[in-house]
């Protein structure tokens, strides 16, 4: 088997994990679109199939016919290079195409990307389908959260599913891990998948820190809460703090007092709260103000990697300290693809680890994930550093 072929399976194991994913589904949840951060299911499902055809099968297969012409218009998501699109906020506008005419779709790409790769055999296609692939495995991520958060402002709170566990227990009691003061490479340093943001390679000097070996959990944000820890404005950075108050926030989202009772709804419906388990969809004020109430702080994402293999992780996205910035030598790929990761390098915070939401095989100790500080949609968490 060639390394190609190997490839096109991970490719074919990722387009159906995505269609699993939406196999609970209604046929009308798949156009909801609650907020602007959330995309209805249909559209992730047009849009990871847009980014194989524009990317790859429009340039590379001269065979190759087009599914649909206005497809590149209601599935570009932010190319500028690419043309006009449909506006964010109205991707939930988007009645037609139908869900079945997305699926015939996929099919379609699906296809024709199986015949390309068994025809054409190069390092250009083959570095183009693995970056391919693993967008689409960020949009099986964002296809679970998506979900969640429409289910999760449906009145009714309906389960999506009995079988995704989303709050796995901290069963390590609570330590401190020392770290030694001096120089530590950080950034991607194998030949195996990386994004851009993750290069180049470099040393930064880390003075002493100690750092929890276990995420904060949901008992402890209790405490936060019931010490007033949303009323306290000295705890807050100054946005964060007129975030709490125009926007009403007393709790991580998702999360109902009820009969004095915590539940938060999860994807199996409303459940009364795991306090073992650690605490998520926290945005970055929130895991800030805490911080401060402990009087410890978040860890920078230089930190977090040179401490990373002496903790567990991957169960919750952990905001670190660190702002969303390029890297020493950092450089862009020409065209429409150096638009996935250069761009947002402003005004966004790094989170690192991975969630119970991200597919296998597609996270690793160098990955820099990056939102807004105010965003909670995620499975974000965090731990503390002193």
């Amino acid at each position: 088997m060639t390394l190609t072929d190997s490839l096109l399976d991970f490719f074919l194991e990722t387009r159906e994990h995505t269609e699993n994913i939406c196999r609970p589904l209604e046929i009308e949840d798949y156009v909801v679109q609650p907020i602007v951060d959330v995309s209805p299911p249909k559209w992730h499902l047009g849009h990871t199939s847009w980014f194989f055809e524009e990317f790859i099968l429009k340039p590379h297969d001269s065979g190759y016919k087009v599914f649909d012409e206005d497809f590149s218009f209601v599935f570009n998501s932010y190319y500028e290079t690419v043309g006009k699109r449909v506006v964010r906020s109205d991707r939930g506008n988007l009645s037609r195409p139908s869900v079945d005419s997305v699926y015939t779709y996929r099919a379609y790409v699906t296809e024709a990307m199986k015949n390309l790769f068994t025809i054409s055999q190069n390092k250009e296609l083959y570095d183009l389908l693995e970056i391919g692939i693993h967008h689409e495995k960020q949009h099986q991520e964002l296809l679970l959260t998506d979900i969640k958060y429409i289910l999760g402002n449906n009145p009714l709170l309906p389960s999506y599913s009995d079988s995704f566990k989303e709050h796995p227990l901290e069963n390590t009691a609570q330590e401190w891990i020392s770290i030694a003061e001096g120089i530590y490479e950080i950034g991607h340093n194998s030949d195996a998948f990386c994004y851009d943001n993750e290069l180049s390679r470099h040393k930064v000097y880390l003075h002493p820190f100690e750092i929890s070996n276990n995420l904060v959990s949901n008992q402890e944000y209790i405490e936060f809460i019931e010490a007033g820890g949303y009323q306290k404005f000295d705890l807050w950075h100054a946005a964060g703090w007129d975030w709490v108050n125009q926007n009403e926030i007393s709790a991580p989202l998702y999360w109902h007092l009820i009969d004095d009772v915590w539940y938060n709804y999860t994807l199996n419906g409303l459940q009364t709260i795991s306090l073992e388990a650690p605490v998520t969809h926290i945005s970055y004020f929130e895991a800030f103000a805490f911080a401060q109430w402990k009087e410890c702080r978040l860890p920078t994402e230089f930190e977090w990697e040179a401490a990373q293999n002496r903790f567990t992780w991957g169960k919750r996205w952990e905001w670190t300290e660190s702002a969303y910035l390029p890297y020493p030598n950092y450089t862009k790929a020409d065209g429409a693809l150096g638009e996935y990761n250069g761009k947002f390098m402003v005004n966004q915070k790094v989170l690192r680890g991975g969630s119970v939401a991200t597919p296998m095989r597609h996270t690793r100790p160098t990955y820099r994930n990056f939102f807004q500080t105010d965003l909670r949609w995620q499975y974000t968490g965090f731990r503390l550093v002193k």
